[in-house]
């Protein structure tokens, strides 16, 4: 494995370009919210066909996020980032160009295709910078999601004011350009691959479950949620995501390498992302809409659509800010006590809402409150991932974690929508009851991802800090080949200072060949300096365990075995449990001692 590492003079342009490119794509979810109530007219179209304006893009993000993902690992993170840039300057063009419904639903589907940028930018920033500054990096890169979708309505709504609606569109490519400019300039390609064979089966099978899930999420109210259409929906993505998984964990090279994905850290950290994208998107359900009711309502405030959408940009501009707060928290005591955090201030902010929303600075002071909550537990999360996956899954896992969020927000659509239609007044509108249950579910969705994080293993400030980039990486599968009494790859300045033995337990886990259990495979801890700190060798059933002797943090765990080799980062002091699945071919001639 190898990097290339930008110059200090181009590492602050890298980062912003990629938070631009970030908020660019998080745009394009509050683009048409403005416009929504009048593309019926606009369009010549009935409302329920006009909401596939909104549905078209929900669905294509979904399915093309985890196989972006899995792509960029295979052939390059830029490479694959610029085609989504591509994919965004398309479907505005297409958009823009649209008088009627269908070729407005096929850009807003193109657009769709971009939105797995974001999770691209977090693996570049970890292959590329160095660990001082990666922390972060990362939180500034992840809080772009909500940056931009709380940016983007007052954007829109002035648009849609004061120029015609195509101008949006418009606006969105042309930013998408300057965006692409920058990332051919700025931006240089990971040396991060993979390689190997695409999952074909693997992302088809994703596909058809993701789309069968989110049409019954997101038309279910419309459809009834006991109709023929959405109850079969609902069967066809539970049955096709088992056999998905059945697939996914037989084959040799995997879209979703599941066996890392059940991780304890991993899969707790997507369970959370779940329930924080639900709290993420009730906020922008219901404050626009409290906003623009009218005052003879007892509890609307008879605000304009831009007002509402002013009311969110704070917020937005809050999750910026606090993305430095997420990553200096996150290097002192670790980023799952970070999250945890953002979830207790998330959950004030939506107590604060639910119980005073009279007046508009009200609900200012619990839309920023709820920001800072998000600001916080999003740079945390890809941390928190980072640290438990290989460096050569990070664009894959990232993709995972970010298509739970969306999951999230399609259930806060839903779960909110039902309960906005169903308890109206007499003239049709919510009841403020509806308004102050929806925040109340915000609040006890956040205080739910506060739970689940109290079980995901703690971490030293120094590993939960920022993820090495992958340069160590290389230092350090080198160290691991040095014999007893080899000096290590690391520079002299490096190196850990000779320490007395001291035997501890380190690292223990299964290692296996295309799922079936490997005997005879190396095992070896490194640590952050690149020191070799303990070595094993699999048992016939697979199973290892390194004991450490001397002292040092285990930072790497490499495995070789026949030709075959594996690394990946290692988070605490230990023990720790690891488990390696090599994959592929043994086609490099095994390593001979120095």
């Amino acid at each position: 494995m190898s990097t290339s590492t930008p110059a200090p003079t181009r590492a602050p342009a890298f980062v912003a370009v990629l938070a631009l490119a970030g908020i660019t794509v998080s745009l394009q979810q509050t683009l048409v919210v403005p416009l929504v109530p009048q593309f019926p007219r606009l369009l010549g179209a009935a409302p329920a066909d006009t909401a596939w304006i909104v549905t078209s893009t929900l669905l294509t993000a979904a399915v093309a996020v985890p196989i972006v993902g899995r792509v960029a690992d295979m052939i390059g993170k830029r490479r694959v980032l610029l085609f989504c840039l591509v994919m965004l300057i398309a479907g505005s063009v297409v958009a823009a160009l649209s008088t009627s419904l269908v070729p407005l639903i096929v850009g807003r589907a193109l657009q769709g295709l971009s939105t797995g940028l974001i999770p691209l930018g977090i693996s570049l920033m970890r292959d590329e910078l160095p660990p001082a500054r990666l922390g972060s990096a990362v939180a500034l890169m992840s809080a772009s999601l909500g940056v931009g979708g709380s940016l983007g309505l007052p954007l829109a709504a002035l648009i849609a004011q004061t120029a015609d609606w195509h101008v949006l569109f418009w606006a969105a490519g042309g930013l998408g350009v300057v965006v692409l400019l920058l990332v051919l300039a700025l931006v240089p390609e990971s040396s991060q691959r993979t390689g190997g064979r695409f999952d074909l089966v693997g992302a088809v099978g994703l596909a058809v479950a993701l789309v069968s899930l989110l049409l019954a999420v997101s038309k279910g109210s419309s459809w009834g949620w006991g109709s023929a259409t959405t109850v079969t929906l609902f069967v066809v993505a539970v049955v096709v995501l088992l056999a998905w998984a059945f697939w996914e964990l037989r084959t040799p090279q995997p879209l979703v390498d599941l066996r890392v994905s059940a991780r304890r850290q991993v899969l707790l950290t997507n369970a959370a992302s779940i329930v924080f994208g639900f709290s993420m998107f009730a906020m922008s359900l219901v404050y626009p809409q409290l906003l623009q009711l009218p005052v003879e309502t007892g509890y609307g405030l008879g605000q304009s659509i831009l007002v509402a959408g002013l009311v969110l940009a704070p917020g937005g501009l809050c999750m910026m800010l606090m993305s430095p707060v997420s990553a200096r928290i996150s290097a002192a005591s670790g980023p799952r006590t970070t999250l945890m955090i953002g979830a207790v201030v998330v959950a004030v902010g939506y107590g604060i809402g639910a119980l005073f929303h009279a007046a508009v600075w009200q609900l200012i002071i619990s839309s920023v409150a709820i920001a800072c909550g998000i600001g916080l537990a999003y740079g945390a999360m890809p941390a928190l991932i980072m640290a438990a996956v290989p460096v050569t899954q990070t664009a894959a896992a990232n993709s995972l974690n970010n298509l739970m969020r969306a999951l999230g927000t399609s259930f806060a659509s839903a779960i909110a929508g039902v309960l906005l239609a169903t308890l109206v007044t007499s003239a049709g509108a919510p009841t403020e009851t509806a308004f102050v249950l929806v925040m109340l579910l915000g609040a006890g969705a956040a205080l739910v991802a506060l739970v689940i994080m109290a079980f995901v293993p703690r971490r030293p400030a120094a590993d939960a800090a920022a993820v090495a980039p992958a340069a160590e990486a290389e230092a350090a599968v080198g160290a691991a080949d040095e014999t007893a009494t080899g000096a290590a790859v690391a520079p002299a300045r490096d190196r850990e200072p000779p320490t007395a033995p001291v035997a501890r337990p380190l690292v223990r886990g299964v290692v296996r060949h295309d799922g079936a259990p490997l005997a005879g495979a190396t095992v070896t801890v490194v640590s952050n300096a690149g020191r070799q700190l303990g070595r094993a060798v699999s048992a016939a059933d697979g199973t290892y365990a390194v004991a450490a002797v001397g002292d040092g943090e285990p930072h790497l765990l490499v495995v070789r075995a026949d030709g075959l080799a594996h690394a990946e980062h290692l988070g605490g002091p230990g023990p720790l449990h690891r488990e390696v699945d090599l994959r592929g071919p043994a086609v490099l001639p095994a390593p001979t001692p120095v």
